[in-house]
């Protein structure tokens, strides 16, 4: 038996995530999810492989729903709203996903007072990710305690009393599986051209990434003070650190963190 009806509201990659991890973990059942999406081939898709309802409706689906959660692009989001604006049940929470639309926003397009805005990123779908909430103050115990079983499920979270963080969150960890994906494909292009093969070089920089991010993590050490111990003076990590520091690298990740969080910002508006 699960802990609550659900409802997904865009059957994309994201919803589709959040929906199996809802399901594996016995949070609902799979009758109780409901899915809509414009595309019937990804209905049908989802319904074969998870077993849940599925429809073209979004009304139909958010009817279904005591947590409705909204995994549609910005774009879309405001023709999703005006199908539903007004019609939730009052005791329904919406949970969204959306990049940059503020919880004003939302209230004022739904016409409903319980919203959750959340920021997960791409390894929630594999439960790994890292989630930034926020909620209006009409969200209940009992539904937060929802969400926070829901958030669990993708990863890691963090709740902020401070919807502005969650634009930050989109720019840092939203955005970040991209930067490190880019960062990862030059680790092993670069290591193919000076002659490695491709599957050693992919083994060799995943484990690295990976290596080094945990031993980060579980370190009572500053980061510089890290990076500096790996550092020889005149040896091989020098040589490389050399390059990077003539390129600006650590200017450039802030330029690109902080175009991306005015990004957010102007689909907020």
């Amino acid at each position: 038996m699960g802990l609550f009806k659900i409802a997904f509201i865009g059957g994309g990659n994201m919803g589709a995530a959040m929906a199996a991890a809802v399901i594996k973990n016995n949070l609902a059942d799979a009758s109780d999810v409901s899915v809509s999406d414009v595309s019937v081939e990804r209905l049908e898709t989802l319904k074969s492989e998870m077993g849940v309802y599925t429809t073209q409706s979004n009304l139909e689906a958010a009817l279904r729903g005591e947590i409705i959660v909204l995994a549609v692009k910005p774009q879309i989001l405001d023709g999703v709203m005006a199908e539903l604006s007004g019609k939730l049940h009052p005791k329904s929470l919406v949970f969204s996903v959306v990049a940059g639309r503020k919880l004003a926003a939302l209230e004022a397009g739904l016409r409903h007072q319980a919203i959750v805005r959340a920021m997960p990123n791409t390894p929630a779908q594999i439960g790994k990710g890292m989630t930034v909430w926020t909620a209006t103050r009409d969200v209940t115990p009992s539904q937060r305690t929802h969400v926070e079983a829901l958030v669990c499920v993708m990863g890691r979270a963090i709740y902020t009393g401070y919807e502005h963080f969650l634009d930050l969150a989109t720019a840092l960890s939203g955005s970040g599986p991209a930067y490190v994906f880019l960062f990862l494909e030059s680790l092993i292009t670069g290591a193919v051209e000076l002659g490695m093969p491709d599957e050693m070089a992919k083994k060799l920089a995943f484990q690295t990434l990976i290596g080094a991010a945990e031993y980060a993590r579980e370190s009572d050490k500053s980061l510089d003070e890290l990076r500096r111990n790996v550092t020889s003076p005149g040896g091989t990590t020098a040589e490389a650190l050399k390059v990077f520091d003539e390129a600006d690298f650590s200017g450039i990740v802030r330029r690109a963190e902080a175009a991306a969080y005015k990004r957010a910002q102007e689909l907020g508006a």
